[in-house]
């Protein structure tokens, strides 16, 4: 089968978002003007680019306390910064707790009891237990197709790796936190075992 996505849905949910998939989650923190922290979810997260490292995150919807999209959104263009902290399986329950729409003063960390610390080069909290934080820097922000959707793109300035993720080689080891992914609908999963394969030659 196929169908327009113009025209409407011959399904009750929509497939699309667990066709592109697994896809991995952004537990962004960010700080505002006020000093008041902000912790949420974005799965719509990638790499993009090696030197230098940069990231794009999509935020799609609003809020109705804020302006323009969510709360992410309005405190990295108001401090030019934000941390993406990579979660574990072992997160899956507060990752999911903090995406709820809370008012735009709730600090999410400190509500779940989840501990942070200062980033190193920005001035924003991280998530202290995190496999891996990317400290960001806003670069750009552009407005995508339809009503909400705004794309962020960041360059990474500091990397922190959780030590006991780390082999002996030096090494991440996603196998040893299990990262939790996105599917399609209200669906997760996590990674727990890894293949490889060498790229070939022309």
């Amino acid at each position: 089968m196929h169908y327009r996505t113009d025209e409407p849905l011959p399904f009750e949910r929509d497939p699309f978002s667990a066709i592109v998939s697994p896809r991995p989650i952004a537990w962004i923190s960010t700080r505002g003007r006020d000093g008041r922290e902000n912790l949420a979810p974005y799965s719509f997260f990638n790499a993009v680019a090696y030197d230098p490292p940069q990231i794009v995150v999509a935020s799609v919807g609003r809020k109705p306390d804020r302006e323009q999209g969510k709360d992410t959104l309005s405190l990295a263009r108001e401090s030019g910064v934000f941390c993406v902290n990579i979660a574990g399986y072992e997160d899956r329950e507060a990752l999911n707790q903090s995406s709820a729409p809370y008012p735009q003063a709730t600090d999410e960390a400190a509500l779940l009891g989840l501990a942070t610390a200062p980033c190193h080069a920005i001035e924003c909290s991280r998530l202290l237990h995190a496999p891996a934080s990317l400290e960001c820097r806003l670069l750009n922000v552009i407005e995508l197709e339809g009503p909400s959707n705004f794309l962020m793109l960041a360059r990474v300035e500091v990397v922190h790796l959780r030590d006991e993720c780390l082999t002996p080689e030096g090494r991440f080891d996603v196998c040893r936190y299990r990262p939790l992914t996105r599917l399609g609908y209200q669906d997760f999963a996590s990674i727990d075992q890894v293949f490889t394969m060498k790229r070939p030659k022309a």
